[in-house]
């Protein structure tokens, strides 16, 4: 299927191709849940790269959408990853070189409500992917999205590194430690180079934390229900009030995401692992400071503590971003200040003109990632210059 929307990405063309090293320039890449809040931002990312974009996902579900507002025009199969013989038609028919796997059921809540369907999606979806792979020989990058959440909790302070024990107490952090799982025997037994393939097929696994940003209109995520209490003055229940998390703007995990993608299509056995990427330490926040930075950008927003018993959900989560630090380059671009102003700044001219400011927010995030002197931006900022 064609989308065929009223927008395009010129204004994001010109130098963007030149970034992670102009890996991307006329590379064929499929993004699963490319209708989804992250699947759609790293669409129209590649799209400004220069890459061939194709998408597979289920159909976006009703009320706004991201995708839909971006107008972005890719090729797509609109498809459920449980169907293995539909999930092998649409790699063979696009015939991708990279793969990045972000479709899922990504909700905690929802999967308290739909544990089979979560762990049916996000472990057996994940295995139709690989063996649609495996039967599709353009193939060479995997980057699968997993979260933070699929380590053993232990309520700790201390950050969680790649090594770390996987676990999970709800059935979306446990189905996202099982996809790691998958992932790594996968890359071992079927992926590596003689394995009866031509070529390695380089996969890497990526731990992001809690990502915000506009476009997302997802039910039982912090931002999002924020966003809704502020433009109907409705109040909004706050069930974990002190639960912390590593939150960062959508375009951080994304940057980290396509930085392996670049390495392993230079070198598919040197970074083909797991990463986690996250935000530093004065990105670790409890719910009550996000809704109080928030707050100081939409002050409309109403709010009232749940009082009745809630499914369990961590209380305390770090990550430990050294390994991406130290061996890709990666760090974080966006302080917990800016990256809250552009995310309600986004919502809010949404809300009061329909201006739609993704395009913008690259921009910005490309020019301040150039400045603080990162690898993959530095190209774009010499050629402008």
């Amino acid at each position: 299927m064609k989308r065929d929307l009223p927008f395009a990405v010129s204004s994001l063309s010109g130098p963007f191709d030149a970034l992670f090293g102009g890996a991307y320039l006329g590379r064929r890449v499929l993004v699963t849940g490319h209708t989804g809040f992250k699947g759609s931002w790293l669409a129209l990312w590649l799209q400004a790269l220069g890459a061939d974009v194709f998408g597979l996902a289920l159909p976006a579900e009703p009320g706004p959408n991201h995708l839909q507002l971006l107008g972005l025009t890719m090729e797509e199969a609109l498809v459920d990853l449980r169907d293995a013989d539909a999930v092998t038609a649409a790699l063979q028919r696009f015939q991708p070189e990279i793969v990045f796997h972000l479709a899922a059921q990504p909700l905690v809540r929802r999967s308290y409500r739909e544990p089979a369907a979560t762990f049916d999606v996000n472990v057996m979806g994940l295995v139709n992917l690989l063996e649609a792979v495996r039967a599709t020989p353009s193939v060479r990058v995997v980057v699968n999205a997993t979260t933070d959440k699929c380590y053993r909790n232990r309520e700790t302070a201390e950050g969680y590194r790649e090594d770390d024990a996987l676990g999970g107490h709800d059935p979306y952090s446990a189905s996202k430690a099982c996809a790691e799982i998958v992932s790594a025997s996968y890359r071992a037994s079927f992926l590596a180079a003689g394995a009866g393939r031509s070529h390695p097929v380089a996969l890497a696994t990526a731990r992001a934390g809690n990502v915000v940003g506009g476009g997302d209109w997802s039910e039982d995520r912090l931002i999002p229900d924020l966003v809704r209490s502020a433009a109907s003055g409705r109040a909004v229940a706050i069930r974990y009030p002190q639960a912390t998390r590593p939150w960062q703007h959508v375009l951080e995990p994304l940057s980290g995401y396509l930085m392996l993608g670049e390495r392993l299509l230079a070198d598919p056995r040197g970074d083909a692992e797991a990463w986690n990427f996250g935000p530093d330490a004065a990105g670790q926040l409890s719910v009550a400071q996000v809704i109080v930075a928030f707050a100081r950008q939409w002050p409309a927003v109403r709010l009232e503590v749940e009082r009745t018993p809630q499914p369990h959900e961590a209380g305390l989560l770090h990550l430990d971003c050294r390994k991406a630090k130290e061996r890709l380059g990666w760090r974080p671009v966006w302080d917990a200040a800016t990256t809250f102003e552009r995310t309600v700044g986004w919502y809010r001219r949404q809300q009061q003109g329909g201006e739609i400011g993704s395009r913008a927010d690259i921009e910005r995030y490309v020019a301040d990632a150039g400045r603080a002197g990162l690898a993959w931006a530095v190209e774009r900022i010499a050629e402008a210059a």
